[in-house]
């Protein structure tokens, strides 16, 4: 697989289908009890923990990082798509959002409490994860959680077109929970909680829950 211009292409897609990506998402939480269930037990641990702000990297219109605030979690988002962060401060202008690539994360070393990756890691090359992971590990406190969500699979599509009838150019990359876990392990997290969602359906999901050790 060519993944030469990867990031440029994901950037422009997502520009193009930000709006009716953001209409078609929202309010879908409330039809994720699993999910919802996973993001309150991820606040939960950032709270143990210490508390203190929680980057929700790949956070497209932010409803995650929003629900997360309702939580009181101290969230803010991060996205690669500058008209994703315009659709997100627009639809959530309490909170702070900024543009930014989890592939050279632009956060100081030690400085959220918690990171979450809701669905963004799908778009990551698998030989760019191992560079994105240790960017987490880097930014995270000693101790605090780290929350993926993603497809589950063994294969990796291109997506030409979107939300909206759009075009893209897109690569999704579906991965297995444990591959990812190995992933994870290799770049210092220890693994603490994994959970499969829709087992029936045909792209399962996936959270799984990590931890920078102390």
């Amino acid at each position: 697989m060519n993944t030469d211009g990867w990031l440029a292409d994901t950037r422009s897609s997502y520009d193009t289908v930000a709006g009716d990506y953001a209409d078609r998402i929202r309010g879908a939480l409330a039809e994720k009890p699993y999910l919802r269930a996973a993001l309150t037990l991820f606040a939960d641990l950032v709270q143990a923990a210490g508390g203190g702000p929680v980057a929700d990297v790949g956070c497209g219109p932010g409803q995650v990082t929003a629900h997360l605030h309702d939580l009181g979690v101290d969230a803010f988002g991060i996205d690669l798509s500058p008209v994703m962060i315009e659709v997100a401060r627009r639809d959530h202008p309490h909170l702070r959002f900024e543009v930014g690539s989890m592939t050279d994360l632009a956060l100081t070393d030690a400085s959220v409490a918690g990171l979450l990756a809701f669905w963004s890691l799908i778009h990551i090359p698998d030989d760019a994860v191992p560079t994105v992971f240790r960017h987490f590990r880097r930014v995270l406190r000693p101790g605090g959680p780290l929350l993926l969500g993603f497809h589950v699979g063994d294969e990796s599509k291109l997506k030409t077109q979107g939300y909206g009838g759009h075009p893209m150019n897109v690569y999704v990359h579906r991965r297995r929970p444990d591959t990812v876990a190995a992933w994870l392990r290799d770049a210092g997290f220890t693994v603490e909680a994994q959970m499969l969602l829709d087992p029936d359906d045909s792209v399962p999901g996936a959270v799984l829950f990590a931890r920078r050790p102390y």
